[in-house]
């Protein structure tokens, strides 16, 4: 009887050695694991590019493409992924406020210049009184777009005025332009059915729109948007955060954005 009980425990001991074995392991796994959401230009492009670079250093780069600016964040918040990478920090600091979430930067990566584009004017001048101004839906890019139409000369924004500024805002609109809040994704797609419209860069690019060459007018590169690697708070420091953040700052990536963005589409930042 003492011999079968001694079995049964060495049994039991060696069973539940392989399991914590195998539940290692699992673990270790799932931590070379990095889950990030991205826009598919140039976001995601930008990724896949470091997928090999992230594997030689023991990491599983998984890219999943958004096509919104909301989705991605609450999958961030959630846990669903271990970081994202579409935002600029004055839209994410917004959506903290706004949702009570916890989500930081681990890292600037680039600007992409937002521009004013139009299929009827080719100048500021050739717009027209009550023209339709096309700008993003989002409180964080509706400001940006408006002080981009102050910095054309198209509007006044009130004194003191912020990144969040709204039609509210506007103390002076000499040509009574008409403002359409569209959502982002949108705006290169309503460029037909308006005077003119504001539109991001991760979605001007897509669409065949190059600032330098097709924008009226176009944001300067002093701009406070810069594009981040989010994540959520505590996890900035991570090393394989870490190693995302400077495979994006890889001089492979340099010679990317040179080759493909010629124009300043998209400007690196240190």
């Amino acid at each position: 009887m003492k011999k079968k009980l001694i079995t049964i425990a060495l049994v039991l001991i060696s069973a539940t050695a392989i399991f914590a074995s195998g539940s290692k392991e699992v673990s270790q796994a799932e931590n070379n694991v990095i889950k990030i959401g991205a826009t598919p230009e140039p976001h995601a492009a930008m990724l896949n590019l470091v997928k090999e670079d992230l594997a030689s250093q023991g990491y599983d780069l998984e890219v999943i493409e958004f096509t919104d600016y909301v989705t991605p964040n609450e999958a961030l918040e959630s846990g669903e992924l271990d970081a994202n990478f579409f935002q600029h920090l004055p839209y994410l600091e917004t959506f903290n406020k706004e949702h009570g979430s916890h989500l930081v930067s681990a890292g600037g990566i680039h600007i992409e210049p937002l521009a004013l584009y139009s299929n009827v004017a080719s100048s500021l001048d050739e717009i027209k009184d009550g023209a339709t101004i096309a700008i993003p839906n989002d409180p964080t890019n509706e400001g940006r777009a408006f002080l981009l139409l102050q910095s054309a000369g198209l509007l006044t924004l009130k004194d003191g005025v912020g990144l969040e500024a709204t039609p509210f805002d506007i103390k002076d609109n000499p040509k009574n332009l008409d403002f359409q809040e569209i959502e982002a994704a949108s705006l290169p797609r309503v460029l037909d059915d308006v005077d003119a419209a504001v539109i991001n860069g991760n979605y001007a690019i897509p669409a065949g729109l190059i600032a330098i060459r097709d924008g009226l007018f176009v944001e300067g590169a002093d701009s406070p948007y810069v594009n981040v690697v989010a994540v959520k708070e505590g996890d900035e420091s991570s090393a394989k955060i870490k190693a995302l953040v400077d495979a994006l700052h890889s001089q492979k990536i340099v010679d990317w954005v040179a080759e493909r963005y010629p124009n300043g589409e998209v400007v690196l930042v240190d």
